[in-house]
C-alpha cells in the first residue's frame, strides 16, 4: 500500500495574502460603484417627476408653466397613454404631446386621426422625422438641428410677435401649406409652425424645442409669453407624456424589442466604437521586427534558470512539455555515449539499436523511456525523471 505524498508549496502557488492583494482593487471598485449607485438613487429618490413634466419643480420640468396657466384660469392634465389622449381632443382643449417621437408608427396615426378634426390645438414638442410625417402631413423635419438658439419671430403670428424673440432652436421645419405661420427662422427654415385644420377649426402647433416650457428658462426673454399664449387658447390643457408601458404601444407585428428602443445615432455611434476599437487592435498588434538578442544585465545560474522554468511548467499543468524536454536533453547525451551522431540522437531506428547492444536490452523499455506517450500526473513526471537520472548513469558506468 502507498500513501501519496503531497507536493511542497512553490512560489507559484499564491497565498491568501497574495490573492487578497491582488483582488483588493478590484473589491474597492465594485464597493465604490455600490456606494454611488445607493447614494444617487438616495438623492434622487425626491424627485417625483421627470424631464417636461408639468408636475415638476426640477429645473428641467415644466411646474411652472403649469401654475401660470392655472392661474389664467387653465386646467392642465396629464395623461401617460393613448386613449386618453385621443378621447381628451376635443374643441375647447389643448392637447401638448412632449415627446413624440417615442409613439410608434401605429400610436401616431391613431393620434392623428384622433385629433386632425377635433378643431382644438395640437402642440408638438420637438417632432422629429421618426413622427412629423403622420402627425403633421405636409410637414418635413430638416435632419440639420439648431441648439440654443435665441431667435426673433420674423413672422405674422400674433402670439409670436407678441412674445418677440425666445429659445426655439432646435428642429426646424419646413411646410408645403400655403396658409401656415413659418416663425423664428434659424438659417431661412422655421423653429415654430402653426398649420390650420384643414376643417377651418384648430391647428396644429410644432415646437422644435421644448426649451420655452422648462422652469429653468421660462423667465427668459419671451419664453413665458409665447407659451402662455400657444397652451392658455383654450380652456383645458391636456399634456400627453408617452409612456413606453403602454399596451398601444404594441406593434402589429408585436410588441417592439430593446432595440426597438434604442435611437439609431446610439447604434451608428456603437458601431463607430467597435470600428475604432478593432482598428486600434490591429495597430498594436503590427509585427514589429524579429526579435533582437541582448545580453542580460546579470548572470543568472542555470540552476535558478532550471527551477523557474519548471516552475511555469508547474503552474500551467504542462507535463506534456516538460516531459519532452527531460526525454529530448537525455537521448542528446546519450547519443555520443553510444556512438551515435547527436543529429540522430532523435530518430528511434538509430538510437534504441545502439542503447540495446550496449545495455543487453530488447529495446521495448527504452522506447517506452524515451518515446512514451506524457505522464499522466506529477508523481509519474517524478518517476520518469528517475528512470532517465537512472539509464544515464549505467550508459556512463565503465
Amino acid at each position: 500500500m502507498t500513501t501519496e505524498v503531497p507536493l511542497p508549496s512553490t512560489s507559484a502557488s499564491p497565498t491568501a495574502r497574495q490573492v487578497w492583494t491582488r483582488t483588493r482593487g478590484v473589491l474597492l471598485a465594485l464597493v465604490l460603484l455600490v456606494v454611488a449607485a445607493v447614494v444617487i438613487a438616495v438623492v434622487r429618490s425626491g424627485a417625483r417627476h421627470g424631464e417636461l413634466d408639468p408636475r415638476s419643480a426640477d429645473p428641467l420640468g415644466s411646474r411652472a408653466v403649469a401654475e401660470l396657466l392655472a392661474d389664467r384660469g387653465v386646467d392642465t392634465r396629464v395623461v401617460t397613454t393613448l386613449e386618453e389622449a385621443s378621447a381628451a381632443a376635443k374643441p375647447d382643449t389643448t392637447l401638448l404631446v412632449a415627446v413624440p417621437d417615442l409613439l410608434t408608427h401605429r400610436q401616431q396615426s391613431r393620434l392623428h386621426s384622433a385629433f386632425a378634426d377635433s378643431g382644438g390645438r395640437t402642440v408638438l414638442v420637438s417632432s422629429g422625422s421618426a413622427s412629423v410625417d403622420r402627425l403633421a402631413p405636409g410637414v418635413v423635419a430638416d435632419p440639420a438641428t439648431s441648439f440654443g438658439s435665441t431667435l426673433d419671430p420674423v413672422c405674422t403670428l400674433p402670439a409670436a410677435r407678441s412674445a418677440g424673440s425666445a429659445d426655439t432652436g432646435g428642429i426646424r421645419y419646413t411646410t408645403t401649406h400655403l396658409d401656415a405661420d413659418k416663425c423664428y427662422p434659424s438659417e431661412r427654415l422655421a423653429t415654430l409652425v402653426r398649420v390650420p385644420a384643414a376643417s377651418g377649426a384648430g391647428d396644429t402647433v410644432l415646437l422644435g424645442a421644448p426649451d420655452i416650457l422648462l422652469n429653468d428658462r421660462l423667465d427668459e426673454h419671451g419664453n413665458a409669453s409665447l407659451a402662455l399664449q400657444l397652451l392658455g387658447s383654450h380652456p383645458h390643457l391636456v399634456w400627453y407624456l408617452p409612456s413606453l408601458a403602454d399596451a398601444s404601444a404594441a406593434s402589429e407585428e408585436g410588441e417592439r424589442g430593446f432595440f426597438d428602443l434604442i435611437p439609431s445615432g446610439w447604434v451608428w455611434g456603437t458601431a463607430q466604437l467597435f470600428v475604432a476599437a478593432a482598428l486600434a487592435a490591429l495597430w498594436r498588434a503590427r509585427r514589429l521586427g524579429p526579435l533582437v538578442p541582448e545580453r542580460l544585465p546579470v548572470a543568472i545560474r542555470a540552476s535558478e534558470t532550471v527551477e523557474g522554468r519548471s516552475r511555469l511548467y508547474r503552474k500551467a499543468n504542462a507535463r506534456d512539455r516538460a516531459a519532452a524536454a527531460l526525454r529530448s536533453t537525455t537521448r542528446t547525451r546519450l547519443a555520443p555515449l553510444v556512438g551515435v551522431p547527436v543529429s540522430q540522437a532523435h530518430t528511434p531506428e538509430t538510437l534504441l539499436p545502439a542503447l540495446s547492444t550496449q545495455l543487453h536490452d530488447d529495446g521495448q523499455s527504452l522506447h517506452g523511456l524515451l518515446f512514451g506517450p506524457p505522464p499522466g500526473d506529477d508523481a509519474a513526471l517524478t518517476a520518469l525523471a528517475d528512470r532517465l537520472d537512472a539509464l544515464e548513469r549505467e550508459v556512463r558506468r565503465p
